[in-house]
């Protein structure tokens, strides 16, 4: 299918962060974009500014009457999220129209474009948005899309310039539902591969395969910068056909080295066995944040982009939403959210914190999200949270699944060793925490805590006097 040559596409669930980069994708190249999602959103709102043309009943009136009329040359793009009894859904499967799912029309795109595909079970939207920073910003031509909403360009997707012949595509490679095995990578980051989505895979094993087999769809000549730790897991042996290079803090061919935490920011050096810049400075605080730059440092270097395009770009990176996001930081009270919903990922995120305020009380907030991941990875939750010296848990975020029996926020606290813990309701967090000492506090999880950050922010700037 040239998608270029499409005169409309409709999305089911337009709302959704990957669905509405690529509803933007088709917009910028020409093509005329409408949609459906279930509530309208702040993103929803951006889209109709942009020219797209949205509804919020699922109903056949709701259809452009352009899309019905012209079968032929038009494409329904839809997410699982939509129900089975969806009218639209349906509609379009009982008339014979090209239903495609995101992963599907990305596969299609990075077929025709040279791709820098970023995966990894945790690191990927803040790795690939800082290539396609670095890159933006070194005067390269590239189109991204990001799992997130970064700092720099305020969207999910980077525009590449239509004049020009060739642009490089930036993608975050989804392992859920094994979506990335659509994709056509030249150039692949791997940055982790601990076990996560096991609802969609079954056990590790089957995961690992899973990555291993995304590993394989890099073309021939290509690179792949893989995590140290993710290459033993996966048991990555080198290919002529590939230039494999592992990197990491304390491992691999690619390091960084005197890394300094600093508050708001962390400084060091870049070390590969081709190129060292000292000095460095990333405004997006935490370890794991420096180690997710190695690989982007590494393909901007491979990109042509100098040690001075490096400096200004990684200078400049402002980060993504909810990764590492520092909502207030004045002397005596801080307050950052991060996205982390992973145990691992929450110890990178909680003992980078720790490194920046070495001496202050640490509360962290955590609202666990599924019921499954809550279940396979309880004691991880709960030894990852102990970093904190105060740990609020708040109920399960089910997302997409139905409640399993014996599975709540509650049976992480037995093993939480912080010195005070407990459980909270949403809607007396606030309340909660104006009788509690905050000091350097944190919100963390992938559900809908992100509506209770505005409210804490703005209790922590104006609540001066704190028990």
């Amino acid at each position: 299918m040239n998608l270029r040559k499409l005169h409309n596409v409709h999305f089911l669930g337009i709302g959704g962060i990957g669905m509405s980069a690529l509803a933007r994708w088709f917009n910028h190249i020409g093509i005329k974009v409408s949609g459906y999602d279930r509530t309208p959103s702040p993103l929803t709102s951006e889209l109709e500014k942009e020219g797209m043309t949205i509804s919020y009943v699922d109903n056949l009136e709701s259809i452009p009457n352009e899309v019905i009329a012209d079968k032929s040359n038009s494409l329904i793009i839809w997410t699982p999220a939509m129900p089975k009894d969806s009218i639209q859904l349906n509609y379009f499967r009982d008339h014979g129209f090209q239903l495609e799912k995101r992963a599907a029309v990305l596969g299609m795109i990075t077929s025709n474009m040279p791709t820098i595909a970023v995966a990894g079970t945790h690191g990927k939207t803040t790795t690939s948005s800082m290539i396609a920073h670095l890159l933006k910003s070194g005067g390269k031509n590239i189109a991204a899309f990001l799992g997130g909403l970064t700092q720099n360009y305020q969207s999910n997707l980077i525009l590449h310039d239509e004049g020009e012949k060739e642009a490089t595509v930036v993608v975050e490679a989804d392992e859920f539902d094994r979506s990335f095995l659509h994709l056509h990578p030249n150039v692949a980051v791997v940055t982790s591969a601990d076990p996560d989505h096991l609802d969609i895979y079954g056990d590790d094993a089957h995961m690992l395969e899973g990555f291993r087999q995304f590993v394989g769809l890099i073309g021939e000549g290509g690179k792949l910068f893989v995590q140290y730790k993710a290459f033993d897991k996966m048991g990555l042996s080198t290919k002529k056909e590939v230039s494999i290079r592992r990197y990491g803090i304390d491992g691999g061919e690619i390091q960084a080295k005197n890394i300094q935490a600093q508050p708001a920011a962390f400084r060091f050096d870049y070390q590969s066995d081709t190129h060292v810049i000292k000095g460095l400075e990333l405004r997006m605080p935490g370890y794991h944040n420096v180690e997710n730059a190695l690989p982007a440092i590494s393909i901007g270097l491979d990109f042509g982009l100098s040690e001075e395009d490096i400096r200004k770009g990684l200078l400049t990176y402002k980060g993504v939403k909810r990764r590492f996001e520092i909502w207030v930081q004045e002397d005596d009270r801080v307050f950052i959210d991060d996205y982390a919903h992973h145990p691992e990922e929450i110890r990178a995120f909680l003992s980078s914190v720790r490194a920046m305020y070495p001496h202050r009380k640490l509360t962290a907030i955590f609202q666990p999200h599924l019921y499954t991941r809550t279940r396979d990875f309880a004691k991880g939750f709960s030894e990852s949270l102990s970093i904190a010296d105060e740990v609020v848990l708040l109920d399960i975020y089910p997302a997409r699944e139905l409640p399993i029996e014996g599975v709540t926020a509650s049976m992480l606290l037995e093993d939480i060793t912080a010195p005070k813990k407990s459980l909270q309701s949403k809607e007396g967090l606030v309340d909660y925490l104006k009788s509690a000492k905050t000091d350097v506090l944190t919100t963390i999880g992938a559900g809908d805590i992100d509506r209770l950050v505005l409210p804490i922010a703005n209790w922590m700037r104006e609540y001066e006097n704190q028990v």
